[in-house]
């Protein structure tokens, strides 16, 4: 599979498990309908504990970005509006950007910077969007 682990991160593996199939959910590497690995075949393959691919997967599962069939596996489901309300969807996100506020500050990037960057990470996220879409 795609996900690279790092130990020595902080994060918890589940999460950087979690969020590594939403990045891929979101560039494309990963399509609606698209199987995958078993919680067991996941766990084998990254080597961690069948609980922690689990855990993982639970996570998908709650944020409407996996389904679990059971007998059948594991599947990206389909775009669609995400069974979280909008304000828990808003906290979620304003926590992770209050993490990047934290870290800009700390390398000394200024608020005009930052949004800056934003901006441009947007408009390339988009860009390979659109660039997927046509293909």
């Amino acid at each position: 599979m795609f996900v690279q682990l790092n130990f020595r991160s902080g994060v918890p593996v589940y999460l950087q498990v979690a969020q590594q199939v939403k990045a891929a959910a979101a560039s494309g590497a990963l399509r609606p309908g698209d199987a995958l690995p078993s919680v067991r075949a996941l766990a084998e393959e990254l080597r961690i504990n069948r609980n922690t691919a689990a855990k993982a997967y639970a996570e998908l599962e709650s944020e409407g970005v996996l389904e679990l069939r059971q007998g059948s596996g594991c599947f990206l489901k389909a775009n669609g509006a995400s069974p979280l309300r909008r304000a828990v969807r808003s906290e979620r996100l304003g926590a992770e950007l209050d993490a990047v506020i934290v870290q800009a500050h700390h390398l000394q990037i200024g608020d005009d910077d930052l949004r800056a960057l934003l901006d441009e990470r947007l408009a390339d996220f988009r860009g390979r969007q659109r660039q997927r879409g046509q293909s």
